[in-house]
């Protein structure tokens, strides 16, 4: 891992604004997260300035600036249609709130300023125009080591911002780093504060770390160090709860190399996560097998994550599907599937639904760690079928029948209604068993026996 930054690694624009800062007499720095990924050879999408100047001085010396959080010593310039947050050097005060400092005083030590900041691999900065490095925390040899440790006194960096310890379980996902020890002893003590923390910003940090390789990183140091019996308890109940012969692990265990399977983005790695987290309290002894059982997990999970999904603030669009990715999970395909229930197959968990549901699918069979391959070729001759329905143009919603509602209204008695949409569902169904009724001459008909059904 390189120990120096060349001047070329940063973006034109950052590098111009903190020229600019230079002749007016002021200096600058590349701070945190954009000084780490660059060290790491990682693209860098946010770059953030540190800077001498007072927020009054960085208004004159740059035609547009929004004053963002301009109490906080922070404002946002715009340079050729770019946005830059620029921050002058600050220390805080206390953290009443647990979630940002009651005052703010500025200074003009780049080193008062990195002593705020959580882990010492962000606490490093660097000055484009001269060329040097301010890392008083050694956050290069932490970041040769591949270690995170928190800058200072772990404890009171934790209880100042309970966000941080969160943080702390994302970097090592995401970097692929270790906790160094006191730094991980420290977490516990710091849960009160991090309950205070609000769910939008637990739900963005859960989202970052499914962006990792192995996201299961960041879950097993939230199970030991306490952070998911205040996020998520009901997923502790996984660790040590048997699963049936098919599974080489418990249910902790099969949900994190679930987790680490799947290939889909980190929405649906939510649901490859949550998959599972009604087992245990479905888990039931079978009379006939002698062996665990889950019945209805999928449905009673479904129900679960619902509600942590609006309680942690996701949106529609999200909750939509991991809920019904969890519903659907269980795909209990076999060859002797005929084409239609393929047809109902794609009908009953949705055109949208398809690739992600099989993508999990993989995840999961790949999790087990027993009878892979005989699943995933399942899995795959599913697909090749689904594939083949889709492109020979099968109906599969109501959009696709060869008549709508405008065709169907005239046929009622008091016009539109709730009786257009059964009616279309019903055609459907029937599409689906027989495609060949799916044009308008064979479908008119049957539409009219319908609705004359419902006239009586």
């Amino acid at each position: 891992m390189p120990h120096r930054i060349l001047r070329q690694q940063i973006a034109k624009p950052v590098l111009d604004i903190c020229k600019e800062l230079r002749n007016v007499g002021e200096r600058a720095w590349v701070v945190g997260g954009c000084v780490r990924d660059t060290l790491r050879g990682e693209p860098v999408n946010d770059w953030d300035v540190a800077t001498t100047a007072l927020p009054e001085k960085l208004q004159q010396t740059f035609r547009k600036v929004i004053p963002t959080g301009i109490d906080h010593g922070t404002v946002t310039v715009l340079w050729k249609g770019e946005a830059y947050e620029v921050t002058t050097l600050r220390g805080e005060g206390a953290y009443t709130d647990g979630r940002r400092p009651d005052s703010v005083v500025f200074v003009e030590d780049i080193d008062r300023d990195l002593a705020r900041r959580d882990f010492t691999v962000n606490a490093i900065a660097y000055d484009p125009v001269d060329g040097r490095v301010a890392d008083p925390f050694d956050g290069l040899v932490d970041m040769g080591n591949r270690v995170l440790r928190a800058v200072g006194d772990p404890i009171e960096r934790f209880q100042e911002d309970g966000l941080r310890i969160l943080r702390g379980a994302r970097f090592v996902a995401t970097l692929d780093f270790e906790l160094e020890e006191a730094t991980e002893a420290a977490f516990r003590g710091a849960l009160d504060t991090f309950r205070k923390v609000s769910p939008e910003r637990v739900r963005d940090e859960w989202m970052k770390a499914m962006k990792a390789s192995t996201p299961s990183r960041a879950f097993e140091v939230m199970r030991r160090t306490g952070i998911l019996e205040v996020s998520y308890p009901e997923l502790l109940e996984q660790v040590g709860c048997a699963q049936n012969q098919w599974h080489a692990y418990d249910v902790w265990g099969h949900t994190m190399r679930v987790l680490d399977e799947s290939e889909g983005d980190p929405v649906e790695r939510i649901a490859a996560l949550l998959h599972d987290v009604a087992k245990p309290r479905t888990r039931a002894k079978s009379d006939k097998t002698n062996d665990w059982t889950f019945y209805h997990h999928e449905k009673v999970g479904a129900d679960m994550a619902e509600r942590w999904l609006r309680d942690y603030r996701f949106s529609n669009q999200e909750r939509d599907l991991v809920v019904g990715l969890i519903r659907h999970h269980l795909i209990c395909y076999t060859n002797e599937w005929t084409d239609a229930a393929v047809r109902r197959f794609i009908k009953r968990v949705g055109t949208d639904t398809v690739d992600p549901l099989l993508r999990l699918g993989e995840a999961d069979a790949l999790g087990k760690g027993r009878n892979v391959e005989e699943e995933l070729e399942s899995l795959k001759e599913l697909r090749g079928r689904i594939d083949k329905a889709i492109e020979e143009g099968s109906a599969l919603t109501t959009q696709d029948l060869a008549i709508g509602g405008n065709d169907v209204i005239p046929l009622l008695d008091g016009g539109a209604g709730p009786m257009v949409g059964q009616i279309l569902r019903t055609l459907l169904d029937r599409v689906i068993e027989d495609p060949s009724l799916n044009t308008r001459d064979k479908l008119m008909p049957i539409a009219e026996e319908l609705a004359a059904k419902q006239g009586q």
